[in-house]
């Protein structure tokens, strides 16, 4: 017999999922919610080339907030994208993944490499709760000219402070402040800047 986690919650799925509780993902209101964000980036994609300006109006469209002069090169692949924010003059290289059931703040004049993955969902570690699809998410944020190598990963709940460079490969699980070079898995500071 399953467990009704939230016999005495009379929220939505969404609404917990928007307030960082735990909830269950495949809900229809939260999976229209994926559906249009994955119309709004493929028809980013499709149009990057041939018609720039629409192209624009579709990530203004599928992104929460976003800076001028914000470069995202596509592929983009985002659970949401309202969740979003891209601060202004932000370089996005190909195929970033931004997984953002919680929000992710990207500041202004930050340089994010290819194949970079931003990641905010959390599941529990206990059996059952995961396999009754129990999820939740915690927020990142980038600072200001912030900048991720190449394959970064960035796990849910980091803060990465303005000026910091995070080398190419690196899984960044805890917080880095700023003016600071780290690399690894885990990312830790090498040296300052």
């Amino acid at each position: 017999m399953a467990t009704d986690h939230f016999a005495d919650d009379p929220r939505t799925q969404l609404e917990r999922m928007l307030a960082g509780d735990l909830y269950i993902a495949d809900d229809p209101q939260i999976a229209e919610r994926q559906r249009q964000a994955m119309r709004l980036a493929a028809g980013y994609q499709s149009s990057y080339l041939d018609d720039p300006e629409r192209a624009r109006a579709l990530l203004g469209e599928l992104l929460g907030s976003m800076g001028e002069d914000v470069e995202v090169r596509p592929p983009l692949y985002v659970d949401y994208g309202s969740n979003i924010t891209i601060g202004a003059r932000t370089f996005v290289n190909y195929n970033l993944t931004a997984l953002d059931v919680a929000a992710i703040t990207i500041g202004e004049d930050c340089q994010i490499g290819p194949n970079v993955q931003l990641l905010t969902p959390t599941h529990p570690l206990e059996p059952q709760p995961r396999r009754d699809k129990l999820e939740a998410a915690l927020p990142i944020t980038l600072g200001d000219n912030v900048w991720l190598g190449g394959g970064v990963i960035v796990c849910p709940g980091v803060t990465i402070g303005d000026n910091s460079v995070i080398g190419a490969g690196s899984v960044v699980t805890k917080d880095i402040p700023a003016n600071v070079v780290a690399v690894g898995s885990p990312a830790r500071p090498v040296r300052d800047l």
